[in-house]
C-alpha cells in the first residue's frame, strides 16, 4: 500500500503519505525549480540584455516586471480554474505552453519582443505554481508530513535560485543571453511524462459554474493596481498611475462584494478573517518584496560594479541560497513546538541584520560582505516562508486549495513586482541623477549610458580608454549611490513582516 494511517483519536483517521506520494512531490518540484531558476537567471542575464538589446531604464524594468505582473493578475483565476477542471490538468497545460513560449523568448530580436514573450510566460506560469502547492494539500493529508512537504516545496525555490546562478553563469559565459530561457524545455518534458503516472488528479467535487465576472474583476483588480504602483514609483504622483490604482480598488471592491453574494465564490473571503491566513499572506508579501528587490541590485553590483563574471557572481550568492534551503528544513521540527508568532519574527530579525549590513555600507561593499549579508537574509526568509506557506494551506478547506494557493502565490508575485519596481526604481532614479557622462558621446550613446549601468558598460567599450574609465567610474558610483537607500527600505520591509507575524499570528498554535 502507498499510504498508512495515523490515528489522531478514536474517531479521526488521517492517511499518511507513502512512497508514491513522495515521488509525486519530486515531480511537482520540477516547475518550482524552473520558475525560481528563471527568476534568478534573468537577474544575472540583465547586463547582457542591456548591452545587446539596448532597452531604456524603464524597458529593462518591464522585462523583469511584466512576467510577475501578468502572474499576479491571473493567479487567483487560474487557481480557481484548477479547482474546477483539475489541478493536474491545468499543470500539464501550463507546462506545455511555458516550454513553447520559452523557445520564442530565447530568440527574441528586440526588447519589445522579449517583453511580449515574458508576458506570455506569465500567462502559462500562472497555471503552474498554484497547481503544485494545492496538489500538496490533497496529497499530504497528515499535517506533519504536509509541513515537511511544504518545507521541501519552499526550499525548491531556494534550490532553484542556487542552481540558477551556477547553470546560468555557465550558459552566459559560453552562449548568448537567450540560452537561459531554454532551460524550461528539458525541465518540463519529464513533468509532462511523469505527472500523469504519479500525481493524482485533484479538484473541487462541487465547483459550481465558472464565474466569468469574478475572473474579469480579479484581473481588473490586480493588473491596474500593480501597474499604478510601478508608474508612481517611476514617475512620482503620475495621474495615469493614480487613476490605475483607483480603477483597481473599485474593481477589488466589486470583486469582494460579488464573492460574498454568490453561492459558490471563486475565492472564499472568510479565509481572510482568519489570522493564520491573512497574517501569513502579509508575511509572504513583505518578505518577498524585500528579497527580490535585494536580488535585483545585488546581482548587478557583483557583475557591473565589482566586475565579476556571471558564474563568479552566482558562486558568491550560493552560500546564502544554500542557507535558505537548510533553514526551511530545519524550521519544521521547531515550528511543531514554537508558535509562529515567535518563530517568524525571530527568523526575520536575522534577515534584517543581513540587510542592515548592506545599508550601513552605503553601497560600498565587497563580494565577501555581500555573501555574508545574503546568508543572513536567506536564513530568515527561508524559515519564515516555510511556516507562512504551511499556515496558508492548512487554513483552507481541501476543496478550495487551488484558490488558497493562488492567494499565496499572488502575494509572492506581487512582492516580486513591488521589489523590482520600488527598489529598482530608486536605483534607476539615483543612477540617472548622479551619472556624469563624458563629452564626445553620440546621442544614442548618451541615451544608453544615461539610462542604466549596463548601458554605460556597453558604451565604455566603444569610446577611447580615458573616456571609458571616466564613464565607468561615474556610472558605478552613481549606481551605488542608490544602494544604501534601497537597502534601508529592505530592512523596513522585513521588520514590518516581523511585526505582522507577531500581531496577527499570536493566537495561532
Amino acid at each position: 500500500m502507498s499510504r498508512t494511517t495515523h490515528i489522531l483519536d478514536s474517531s479521526t483517521v488521517v492517511p499518511r503519505a507513502g512512497v508514491r506520494e513522495w515521488f509525486a512531490l519530486a515531480v511537482l518540484m520540477l516547475p518550482v525549480l524552473l520558475v525560481s531558476v528563471d527568476n534568478t537567471v534573468l537577474n544575472f542575464a540583465l547586463p547582457q540584455i542591456s548591452e545587446t538589446l539596448r532597452p531604456s531604464g524603464t524597458g529593462l524594468l518591464w522585462i523583469v516586471d511584466i512576467y510577475p505582473l501578468v502572474l499576479a493578475g491571473l493567479l487567483v483565476s487560474m487557481g480557481s480554474l484548477g479547482d474546477h477542471i483539475g489541478r493536474r490538468k491545468l499543470l500539464l497545460i501550463g507546462s506545455v505552453g511555458f516550454a513553447s513560449v520559452s523557445i520564442f523568448a530565447a530568440f527574441a530580436p528586440s526588447a519589445e519582443a522579449l517583453i511580449g514573450a515574458r508576458a506570455a510566460l506569465g500567462f502559462f506560469g500562472a497555471m503552474l505554481m498554484p497547481s503544485t502547492l494545492s496538489l500538496l494539500r490533497s496529497i499530504f493529508l497528515d499535517r506533519d508530513q504536509r509541513r515537511m512537504a511544504i518545507a521541501v516545496w519552499a526550499s525548491g525555490f531556494a534550490a532553484g535560485s542556487a542552481l540558477g546562478p551556477i547553470v546560468g553563469g555557465l550558459l552566459l559565459q559560453n552562449l548568448w543571453w537567450g540560452s537561459v530561457f531554454l532551460l524550461a524545455v528539458p525541465v518540463l518534458i519529464p513533468l509532462v511524462i511523469l505527472a500523469p503516472l504519479l500525481v493524482p488528479e485533484s479538484k473541487d467535487p462541487h465547483p459550481g459554474r465558472i464565474d466569468v465576472p469574478s475572473i474579469l474583476l480579479s484581473l481588473f483588480t490586480m493588473l491596474p493596481i500593480v501597474f499604478g504602483i510601478k508608474s508612481i514609483a517611476e514617475k512620482g504622483a503620475d495621474p495615469l498611475g493614480i487613476v490605475a490604482i483607483v480603477v483597481g480598488l473599485v474593481a477589488g471592491f466589486l470583486f469582494v462584494r460579488r464573492q460574498r453574494r454568490v453561492e459558490t465564490p471563486m475565492l472564499d473571503m472568510t479565509l481572510f478573517t482568519r489570522g493564520s491566513f491573512s497574517g501569513a499572506v502579509g508575511v509572504n508579501l513583505l518578505s518577498v518584496t524585500a528579497f527580490v528587490g535585494g536580488l535585483f541590485f545585488v546581482t548587478q553590483h557583483l557583475q557591473l560594479v565589482l566586475g565579476l563574471a556571471p558564474l563568479q557572481a552566482g558562486l558568491t550568492l550560493l552560500p546564502g541560497l544554500v542557507a535558505m534551503i537548510i533553514a526551511g528544513l530545519v524550521i519544521v521540527p521547531i515550528a511543531k513546538r514554537v508558535r509562529p508568532s515567535i518563530v517568524i519574527p525571530v527568523a526575520l530579525v536575522i534577515s534584517a541584520a543581513g540587510y542592515s549590513a548592506v545599508a550601513l555600507s552605503g553601497g560600498n561593499i565587497q563580494a565577501a560582505g555581500l555573501a555574508f549579508a545574503f546568508i543572513a537574509l536567506g536564513v530568515g526568509i527561508g524559515a519564515a516562508e516555510t511556516v507562512s506557506n504551511e499556515l496558508i494551506i492548512a487554513s483552507a478547506p481541501v476543496e478550495k486549495a487551488g484558490a488558497a494557493s493562488a492567494v499565496s502565490e499572488t502575494a509572492y508575485e506581487l512582492g516580486a513586482v513591488l521589489g523590482t519596481a520600488i527598489l529598482g526604481t530608486i536605483l534607476t532614479a539615483s543612477y540617472r541623477a548622479n551619472v556624469v557622462l563624458p563629452s564626445g558621446l553620440s546621442e544614442a550613446q548618451r541615451m544608453a549610458a544615461g539610462e542604466t549601468l549596463g548601458g554605460a558598460v556597453s558604451v565604455a567599450g566603444q569610446v577611447p580608454a580615458d573616456a571609458a574609465a571616466a564613464l565607468l567610474d561615474s556610472a558605478r558610483h552613481a549606481f551605488d549611490s542608490g544602494v544604501g537607500v534601497a537597502a534601508w527600505i529592505g530592512v523596513a520591509l522585513i521588520v514590518a513582516a516581523g511585526v505582522v507575524a507577531a500581531t496577527s499570528l499570536r493566537r495561532v498554535r
